[in-house]
């Protein structure tokens, strides 16, 4: 959860030539007349206008880049020779086969974990309920929910009964914890959640005074001193854990023992009647969570903390903290964990239900601020594509995974582009008139080209198909030939989100507003 810092009223007073004290607001800067004052006014108003120009090339450099980008590529492919736009086609060509291959194979990887968890979860239900360890033996669990209360006001009560009324675990080894910031009082909900507080034991509801963020409320919960607890679980405030959420990432920890330190869930988008993009966003949730992430785990032997629903072991949590100037805080303390030898698992069986944004601007701003966020990240944690932990050596296959998350990734939105561009560039020099030769002038312009678009087009549809396997009952068969029909322009709309990423990146675009909820 991201926030904007509040801008809190300030009542400052300067001494009048008598010697009494004027409110800022009487004196000349503010419409007096006294002469003296004239040189000080005039250096805040230079130094105010500055201040504006600055803040509107900061927020208009990255749209004016991202253009320019788009526009100067596209002019190149078209000023380019017939034999070098060849080269850019096959290469074009191979690397967009290369990228939806690994896809394809992280996607069927994938398939396994989710069989494993539905055969462990099938167990539990033809046992009636009981699991492979007693409940003597589970360990003490703290559930921390995060909010930014002005955002998520209408909801955290909700989500708060539903925490304490539908998890179930043992009630004297499950702790919930809310914590929370906010730039003003919210009466009577502040109230309201003290009161619940001290109605439920099991609840504990800490605000966090002059934070500003996710991480800043994530870092004062651990200055309270040892819970006691073992492992301790984070969540937004808009996700809704499964009733056994809590009771498979300790049986996974139990099962695992010493071996894991992070084991992260999937998560689901449940909002889907709300919207289109909900919708969509619902899918594609499942295509990350339910096979991408678990499949990528397998291929290349790392997982990774995604932000939400993910249980850390609480020392390990204590010590790393989390880092306020990161973005995404989140995939940095992964890296950082992951860095220090620490292992982290992705479990289907530990569900949780989240809110999608409803409108394309809520959408926008989420992805800018992870795709920013994911930019520093990446340049932040390269070096462990080189590096070893602490504790050991990284071997072929994590090295190989390092490379494509954190470069290849990054580069990807460049190939997608610059892909696009050159499309753009066959259509603008050789302009078609009709379906069939715009067909083949984009498809089939050269030999063998039609071989490296079946490839593709079969690695993407093995991908949907692996990813309609695992979709989650919030979705349907109707809105999974939609999103695939929709998925080469999305991935265009990616590529541009991320080259948007970069730009806001290179100017330092710091200016965020949290996702809205409802």
């Amino acid at each position: 959860m991201s926030v904007i810092k509040g801008q809190g009223m300030v009542h400052a007073t300067e001494p009048s030539p008598s010697g009494s004290t004027l409110s800022l607001r009487e004196t000349p800067y503010y419409g007096g007349s006294s002469t003296a004052s004239l040189p000080r006014r005039a250096l805040r108003m230079v130094k105010t206008s500055w201040l504006a120009v600055s803040d509107w090339l900061t927020d208009w450099t990255p749209p004016i880049l991202v253009a320019c980008y788009w526009v100067v590529c596209t002019a190149i492919f078209v000023m380019c020779s017939v034999q070098a736009i060849k080269v850019f086609y096959y290469f074009y060509m191979v690397v967009n086969l290369y990228i939806a291959l690994c896809t394809a194979i992280e996607s069927f990887l994938g398939m396994s974990p989710v069989r494993e968890a539905g055969k462990a979860a099938d167990k539990v239900d033809t046992s009636g309920g009981t699991f492979p360890s007693a409940d003597s033996d589970l360990p003490i669990m703290d559930m921390v929910m995060v909010a930014y209360l002005p955002n998520e006001k209408d909801i955290v009560i909700g989500q708060i009964m539903y925490a304490l009324e539908e998890i179930v675990y043992p009630r004297d080894k499950l702790r919930i914890n809310l914590v929370y910031n906010t730039p003003r009082p919210i009466e009577p909900l502040e109230t309201e959640l003290r009161q619940l507080a001290d109605e439920y034991d099991q609840l504990r509801v800490v605000k966090v005074l002059n934070s500003t963020s996710k991480a800043d409320n994530l870092n004062h919960f651990f200055t309270l001193g040892h819970t006691g607890a073992d492992f301790t679980g984070i969540f937004d405030t808009d996700h809704l854990p499964h009733p056994y959420n809590v009771r498979w990432a300790a049986e996974r920890f139990l099962k695992e023992k010493a071996k894991i330190d992070i084991v992260q869930g999937r998560c689901v988008v449940y909002n889907t009647s709300e919207s289109f993009l909900a919708k969509m966003i619902a899918i594609e949730f499942d295509k990350i969570y339910a096979i991408a992430h678990p499949g990528r785990s397998r291929m290349f032997e790392f997982g990774l903390f995604c932000g939400s629903n993910g249980w850390w072991r609480s020392e390990v949590l204590r010590d790393l903290k989390m880092h306020g100037d990161m973005l995404t805080e989140d995939i940095d303390s992964a890296l950082r964990a992951y860095g220090s030898g620490k292992n982290a698992v992705h479990d289907m069986n530990v569900l949780s239900y989240e809110l999608a944004p409803n409108t394309f601007a809520a959408f926008w701003k989420q992805r800018m601020r992870w795709t920013q966020g994911w930019t520093q990240a990446s340049v932040t944690h390269a070096s462990l594509i080189w590096t070893n932990p602490p504790n050991g050596k990284r071997n072929k296959q994590e090295r190989m995974g390092l490379v494509s998350l954190l470069f290849i990734r990054e580069l990807s939105y460049y190939l997608v582009s610059q892909h696009t561009c050159l499309l753009i560039s066959f259509i603008i020099t050789d302009w078609p008139h009709d379906v069939a030769s715009f067909v083949n002038l984009i498809f089939f312009r050269y030999v063998m080209a039609e071989w490296f678009l079946f490839m593709t087009v079969a690695a993407l549809i093995a991908t949907l198909y692996f990813t309609n396997k695992v979709r989650s009952e919030f979705t349907s068969w109707r809105s999974m030939t939609v999103f695939s029909i929709l998925y080469t322009p999305y991935l265009v709309l990616q590529s541009t989100m991320g080259l948007y990423g970069h730009a806001r990146e290179l100017v330092k675009y710091s200016s965020w507003n949290p996702t809205a909820r409802g």
